[in-house]
Parts: structure tokens; sequence; C-alpha cells
């Protein structure tokens, strides 16, 4: 088991022994670490926190141990219950509240729980600070209020109807033109909050939804990220149900994957890539994602004359490069769409109304959609650590040996070839080395990540 501590939050399996895992002891210090980081930045009184969970299981346990120590601090804490990461990014800014947290482990399988943090603007916390709360946590030093100065706390029931309708009053999303296609949508939202959440979207855009594990039980029918071989139920159902499309989302609902009507993949890169095509034909401006990212998005950018860039991995980095740049739109290939009009955060809500306004308006099929994409192929392997692989050694030796090559170590290692280019980086909330690869056929991409894994083996 593990417990993962990073600028972004902590991560850790549940159950087991304090330090080693997400342990009760080890949620209560890192909750007091961050409310205590917050409370010697702000120059207020009375701070507010806003927290709410995915559907897994540990999710309720977790929440108590959270709002129970931010309420020993001092701090007003908002539960939102079951909810989404981007709707809780929505609601801190909306409730004018100091920060929040998210308890969700994103994509990872039931037994992993996470803390994930937010800033005042509703976004996560930047790296310095997340060093900073590592260090209090690692410290202890922590001052808990004295019983007449304890946090209140409330609950909230409306968040998904604000976020749904701050999206339905965005002038990109066109809900007249959705409504009048009446798509039907198979949804796969893996028994955690999405399925809540999304077919209240959906209802709103006048779409009927066929539901596939959309109880919210944290009982995860599949591995919950959002892959191709996770999902061959929804792509059977696609096809039964004579749907539109297929909609999946993941456990805390940030990223998108979305089925055509033949039950095929769009795949995970391209729901950002259609994405911007659309938002870009109306406003010239930049699109951003991550070196791990497709170069599709890239090539329709270049299509619209505007600029596209890259940015280390992780949503902090290419939220940063977004504001630097003035992006129009932003993401991760993996399915994680940020459209800054709403907020900077992945949010698959907004991706979807998005994505069903250009299907819409594009008056085409979604396999037709996809057709008119630059067609590239990504390969995703991993290596297991083992605590005597030394990484950062094992990077500066694949640096080294393809010196001839176009390399970029902003983050990890990454190699442009002419026709493909492959990107090895440590994980940020697994113990593994991460290996992308793109190129012009799934095979020789699958190929090129054999063979990057095989040259490494042979350098450990």
């Amino acid at each position: 088991m593990s417990l993962i501590k990073s600028i972004s939050g902590i991560r850790g399996t549940i159950g087991g022994k304090v330090n080693d895992n997400l342990t009760p002891l080890d949620v209560v210090k890192f909750a007091s670490a961050f409310g205590t980081w917050l409370q010697n930045t702000q120059n207020k009184k009375n701070l507010t926190l806003v927290i709410g969970r995915d559907a897994r299981i540990s999710g309720e346990m977790v929440s108590s141990l959270v709002t129970a120590t931010l309420q020993g601090l001092g701090i007003n804490v908002v539960d939102l219950g079951l909810s989404t990461t981007p709707t809780v990014e929505i609601m801190v800014p909306e409730l004018n509240a100091d920060g929040g947290i998210i308890l969700t482990a994103s994509h990872n399988p039931k037994q992993w729980n996470a803390l994930k943090l937010l800033n005042g603007k509703g976004e996560f916390i930047s790296g310095d600070d997340g060093a900073k709360v590592l260090a209090l946590a690692e410290n202890e030093d922590f001052n808990y209020a004295e019983v007449d100065d304890l946090g209140k706390y409330e609950t909230r029931n409306d968040a998904f109807d604000i976020h749904i309708q701050q999206i339905l009053d965005l002038p990109m999303v066109d809900v007249e033109a959705i409504k009048a296609k009446k798509f039907k949508i198979v949804l796969d939202a893996v028994n955690s909050t999405g399925g809540i959440a999304i077919p209240m979207l959906l209802d709103k855009l006048g779409c009927e939804t066929v539901k596939l594990y959309c109880e919210p039980n944290g009982q995860f029918p599949h591995n919950p990220e959002p892959l191709k071989e996770h999902l061959g139920d929804i792509c059977e159902l696609v096809k039964k149900e004579n749907a539109d499309l297929g909609i999946v989302v993941d456990p805390d609902v940030d990223r998108l994957a979305l089925i055509d009507e033949k039950g095929e993949m769009f795949g995970e890169e391209y729901t950002l890539v259609a994405v911007a095509d659309y938002l870009l034909k109306h406003k010239k401006g930049a699109a951003i994602s991550n070196l791990s990212s497709s170069r599709a998005l890239r090539d329709v950018a270049r299509s619209h004359d505007s600029e596209y860039f890259a940015s280390a991995v992780g949503e902090v980095n290419v939220v940063n490069l977004m504001k630097e740049k003035n992006a129009v739109i932003g993401g991760e290939g993996n399915g994680g769409i940020i459209y800054p009009d709403l907020h900077y955060g992945r949010d698959s809500l907004v991706g979807a109304a998005l994505f069903l306004t250009h299907l819409a308006k594009e008056g085409k099929k979604v396999s037709e959609l996809r057709a008119g994409y630059p067609s590239y192929f990504m390969g995703k392997k991993k290596i297991e650590l083992t605590p005597e692989i030394n990484v950062d050694d094992i990077l500066a030796k694949m640096e080294k040996e393809y010196q001839n090559e176009e390399v970029s170590t902003v983050d990890g290692v990454k190699i442009d070839f002419e026709n493909n280019w492959v990107h090895l980086r440590k994980s940020n909330t697994e113990p593994i080395i991460r290996i992308y690869t793109e190129a012009y056929t799934q095979e020789e991409a699958d190929k090129l990540g054999d063979d990057i894994i095989a040259k490494i083996k042979s350098l450990i």
C-alpha cells in the first residue's frame, strides 16, 4: 500500500500504518497543515473552507475527519457532500470562501483516497504553497482553537445547480442548438458523482440519457481510469441503444472520454482537440496542453491561425501557462478540459456542453467529426518503481543516450523524433515512471514504448 505526499495534496490507500498509508491520523495531520497554512497567510479571522467528495467508499469517513479537524482549528466548513472536483472549484469563489478541499483519488481504484487543496480562487495551490503545507505537516506545528472559537459547519445542496447554470449561461454553449438535435447519450459514471451531475446537465440540454453505472455508491464496476481497455460495456451499449454518442467520466468528473455512434473510442486526447477546434473557429488565441499531450492540438490550433504552447505535466502548470498566454482553451490529453471563461480547472461538464454544441453545429456524426482531425495514436506504458531505482539517474542516462535528437528536460525527458515522440516522467501520484509515446499508427506508438522500456531496463 502507499502514501504519496506531493505539492498537490496527499494521496494514499485506506488502512494500514501511519505514514505508510492514508490513515485517519494522516488525514487529520494533513488537514491541520492546510488549515494552519491558510490561517498563517490570511489576514482575517473566521476563515471558511468548502469541501466536497466523490462517491468512493471511504469518502464519508475522510470527510468527517477533515471537517472535524478544520472546525478544531476554528475554521468554518461548507460541506457540499457528494460533489465533483470542478463543482467544488466553482463553489469556492461563488461562496467567497478562503479555499477548498476535494476528497477524491480521481482515477485511482476504490482503496485510494486523497485530499486535493484549493486556494481562494478555487484553483489548485501552487507548488511553493504546497511545499509549505507539507513542511507544516512534517513539523506538526498546529494550534487548535478553544471551545468558544470552534469553526461552524453547514451543508449546501445547490452546488450542482449553480455549476450547471453557469455553464448554460456561457455564450459559447448553444443550448437551443443542442436541444434541437435531441441527442441520445449513454453515460458511464463509474458509480460515482458524475452519475448525479452529468444527467442533470444533459436534461437541461434536452438530451436523452441512458445510464450505465450511475449509482453513486463507490463500487467501481471496472477500473475507473477512462481508457479503452476498461470501457467495453459502454461501447456495446451505445451500439445496442442506437445512441448518438457515449460519455465517460472518472470518479471526480474532471476527465471526459467520448464514444462515437459506432461504439468506438473518440480518443481521450481528442476531447480537447474537438473542443479547441470549435472555440478557435470563433476566437483567435492560444491553445495549451502539456508535454505528454497529442500533436493534434498543435495542428488544429495552427489551422485556425492560433498559437499552441506546451507546459510541464500537471494541471497547475497548464493553468499557469494558460494565464501567461491568455489562452482561449487548454487542458490535458487525458480528457481534461480547462475553459477559462468558466474557471481554471479541468471540468467534464463544461467539456460535454462545448462538445455537444460543436457536434450540433457541425451537423455530423461523432465518427465523422473525429475523421476530420489529424490522426495520431498514443501509447501509455509505465515501469513500477522499487526503492533501489534512482529515477533521476535513469532520466539523465536517457537524455545522454538520445542527445542527438530534440530533447526537452522541462518535465522529465521528452524526446522528439521526426515522426514520433516519447515522454518519460516520474508520476506525481503513483510510484511509477510514466512512458508516453505518439506516432502515426498504434503499432508504432506501442513499439516505441516497448523499445524505450527495454532501453531503460538495460540502463538500470
